[in-house]
C-alpha cells in the first residue's frame, strides 16, 4: 500500500516535517545523517554504522528533500545524499507515543485463553516455537505442555533458545520443600507476587518453572501482569507512579557463600518513558534511610501498586500438573503461589533461567528466516532505498 507524504524543512533545514499517513512528524537533519541506510554510511554486511557520527558537524542540514514512491529522498549540507523507506520512518516515531514497547499485550483476571504451546512441536518446528516465542514477547508468559519429568527435561529446549543462566544456585535448581530452607522459595509457604532476583546484576530474564509432581494440597500459581499494574497505576495515581519510578531501594540476598546485591526503581522507564521493568520483592528489598517526607511519599505509593499486583481483577491462577511448564518475562510478570500442605502429596517442581537478549536474538532471527528476509545485522541495509 502506497504512503502518501510531504516534506517540509524548518529552522534553516535543521529539522524535517514529514505529512503521512494523517499525521505530522519531526525529524533532526543529524538523526536523518547518521541513519542515513546507504552503503557508505552502513556496512552491507554487519548493518554497523562506518561513519564516526559523533565527528558529524552540528550545524548539518537538510538541504533539499522530497518525497516519491513511498521513499524519502534527501541531500544533507555535508554533500551526502540518501533515500529512506517512509514506513521505517514511520515505525520509529509511532514507538515514541507508545506506553509500552508495540507488541505486547496487556492483560488482567479476565484473559480468555492462557496462551500455550507444546514441548515436542516448539522443539521439533521451527514454526511452533516462533509461535511461543510470540506469544512470550506479547504477553509475558506461556504455558508450555508436554515436558518430560526427568530433573533436566527442559534443557533441549533451552538449547533451542538460548544458553541457561548459571547463578549460585547452578543451572536448573530444584523448587520444592527443604528442612533447613535457603530461601523461602524452598518452604510450604504462600509467596506474595513478585519478581525473581533483583539483587542480581543483571537479573534474569526470563524463568522456566517445570512441575515434575504437584500432588500437594495447594501449592497453585498466580500471575499478575506488572505492567498492566503500572499503567492502572499511572491512571489512578500519577503522583505515586512517578515516585516508584524514580526512588530506587536495594534488594540484597546473602547465605553462607552468597552476597548479592544491586538497586533499582519499582517501575523502570526506558528512554522513550514506556514501561520496561517492574521490580517486586518483599523479602529482599531493603531502601535507604532518606528523608522521612520522602519514605512516607514511598511507602504509601508502593501500598497502592501492591494492592494492585494482589488485586484478584488483575490475578490469573492456575496449576502446574506433572510436564507443565511456564516461561515467564521476569521484567514484566509477577509470580506467587498459595501455600501448601505436604500432608497431600510431593510438590516438586525445577526452575532454570535463560537471559533476555538471547530470547530476543531467537525470536527475531527466527521471524526474519521463516519470512524469507535477510539476518537482522544485514537487515539494516535491506531498509534503505538507494538513491
Amino acid at each position: 500500500m502506497s504512503i502518501s507524504a510531504d516534506v517540509e524543512l524548518k529552522d534553516e533545514g535543521r529539522r524535517l516535517i514529514l505529512h503521512a499517513a494523517g499525521q505530522r512528524r519531526e525529524f533532526a537533519a543529524l538523526w536523518l545523517r547518521e541513519r542515513a541506510p546507504d552503503d557508505t554510511t552502513l556496512d552491507t554486511r554487519t548493518g554497523q554504522r562506518l561513519i564516526e557520527a559523533a565527528q558529524l558537524p552540528l550545524t548539518l542540514r537538510a538541504e533539499t528533500a522530497s518525497c516519491e514512491a513511498d521513499t524519502l529522498h534527501v541531500r544533507f549540507s555535508d554533500g551526502h545524499a540518501t533515500a529512506y523507506a517512509l514506513n521505517d520512518l514511520l515505525l520509529d516515531t509511532d514507538a515514541d507515543r507508545a506506553e509500552v514497547e508495540p507488541g505486547l499485550r496487556l492483560w488482567d483476571a479476565g484473559l480468555d485463553a492462557l496462551p500455550q504451546a507444546t514441548f515436542a512441536a516448539a522443539l521439533e518446528d521451527d514454526g511452533a516455537l516462533l509461535a511461543m516465542l510470540e506469544d512470550l514477547h506479547c504477553y509475558g508468559f506461556v504455558k508450555v505442555s508436554g515436558v518430560p519429568c526427568e530433573a533436566d527435561g527442559m534443557q533441549p529446549l533451552i538449547d533451542r533458545i538460548g544458553p541457561l543462566r548459571r547463578t549460585n544456585w547452578g543451572g536448573i535448581a530444584d523448587v520444592k520443600s527443604l528442612a533447613n530452607a535457603f530461601d523461602l522459595t524452598m518452604t510450604q509457604r504462600g509467596l506474595e507476587p513478585h519478581t525473581d532476583n533483583p539483587y542480581r546484576d543483571p537479573i534474569p530474564g526470563y524463568i522456566w518453572l517445570h512441575c515434575l509432581s504437584n500432588a500437594a494440597a495447594g501449592g497453585d500459581s498466580t500471575l499478575t501482569d506488572g505492567f498492566m499494574a503500572a499503567q492502572r497505576l499511572k491512571v489512578e495515581a500519577p503522583e505515586d507512579f512517578a515516585c516508584l519510578t524514580r526512588l530506587s531501594p536495594r534488594f540484597r540476598y546473602t547465605d553462607a557463600t552468597t552476597d548479592l546485591e544491586s538497586e533499582g526503581p519499582l517501575i523502570e522507564l526506558d528512554s522513550r518513558g514506556r514501561l520496561a521493568r517492574v521490580r517486586y520483592s518483599n523479602r529482599t528489598e531493603r531502601i535507604a534511610a532518606h528523608d522521612a517526607a520522602l519514605l512516607e511519599r514511598y511507602y504509601a505509593a508502593r501500598q497502592r501498586f501492591y494492592r494492585l499486583i494482589t488485586d484478584e481483577a488483575l490475578t490469573v491462577h492456575l496449576k502446574l500438573g506433572p510436564g507443565d511448564m511456564l516461561i515467564m518475562d521476569n521484567y514484566r510478570l509477577l509470580h506467587g503461589r498459595t501455600a501448601y500442605q505436604l500432608e497431600g502429596g510431593v510438590r516438586h517442581l525445577r526452575q532454570g533461567y535463560v537471559d533476555r537478549d538471547s530470547t530476543a536474538s531467537r525470536r527475531r532471527v527466527l521471524g526474519a528466516q521463516l519470512a524469507g528476509n535477510a539476518r537482522p545485522g544485514a537487515s539494516h541495509t535491506a531498509q534503505g532505498v538507494t538513491p
